[in-house]
């Protein structure tokens, strides 16, 4: 018996259809969630945030937040392989957790998008998007002042799947350019929530470097702004090299079973299958 095609057109399985532009629909309406929640933290600058669930700011960046992630996941879901569905809640858990413990060490990186980046570079840039959101969402359930980041973590997944999309990680070494480039747009979105809605950075590492900008008589944002600038490429380069090890180590039926690797020949090599030219 002959093995099933693992190829999909280049057009895609629904471009151009009515499913596809139903689809495009609601990714456009989740990025604008996700952005009009942003924007609602920068200029309302809520104090009481950091109260988690009980205060009102936060429960409208929950809501915002939270519906942005779901109208992305609706927009990937029909094209979703139920091994995303299974991957997706151990990124996850993998974000959180590195995140957490990161936090802890006092040095300025993260490492809580690496979850993020594994499913942006399998599924693509909106489930990358959903992916870090949700992120955020769930880690905010432990540590509040993690919510209002939630659109820079949606960023970085979104700028990872356009990154996969565009063979960046065909090759290893483009693979923490990629993650540098993210690192740098990042650094920008996440500044003004660290300086306008908590007046700093809660990071011991990230902290240290805020003050000493500011010794030197920069103003909170500056500081924070150059501190980002500082941390976030690094640990954004390594957080994609990492996700780039990941990924060519998950077995290659498993990898090719995602339409978005298949489509845009994501990865290097020929697709399991595939005839000898």
């Amino acid at each position: 018996m002959s093995q099933p095609s693992l190829t999909l057109p280049a057009s895609g399985p629904d471009s151009g259809t009515a499913a596809g532009r139903r689809r495009r629909l609601l990714e456009l309406a989740g990025a604008a969630a996700i952005a009009a929640t942003y924007i609602f933290l920068v200029l309302s600058q809520p104090a009481d945030i950091a109260n988690g669930p009980a205060s009102f700011s936060a429960l409208v960046a929950l809501g915002g937040f939270l519906l942005g992630a779901m109208l992305l996941i609706a927009a990937v879901l029909p094209v979703l392989p139920t091994s995303t569905l299974v991957l997706m809640p151990v990124a996850l858990v993998l974000n959180v957790v590195l995140g957490q413990l990161m936090g802890t060490t006092g040095l300025p990186f993260y490492f809580d998008a690496i979850g993020t980046v594994l499913i942006a570079v399998l599924a693509g840039p909106a489930a990358g998007a959903a992916t870090g959101a949700l992120s955020s969402i769930v880690w905010s359930f432990f540590n509040p002042t993690v919510l209002p980041f939630a659109a820079g973590a949606a960023l970085i997944g979104f700028l990872a799947g356009v990154a996969a999309r565009g063979g960046l990680f065909r090759r290893f070494y483009l693979a923490p350019v990629a993650g540098f480039l993210t690192g740098i747009l990042a650094g920008v979105v996440s500044a003004p929530i660290a300086a306008f809605v908590f007046g700093g950075t809660a990071g011991v590492g990230t902290g240290a470097i805020v003050s000493a900008f500011r010794a030197m008589g920069d103003t909170l944002l500056a500081a924070i702004t150059k501190q980002a600038l500082i941390s976030d490429p690094m640990d954004k380069a390594i957080v994609f090299a990492i996700a780039a090890v990941l990924v060519y180590a998950l077995p290659r039926r498993t990898t090719y079973r995602f339409p978005f690797v298949r489509r845009f020949r994501v990865l290097a090599g020929k697709a399991p299958g595939t005839p000898e030219a």
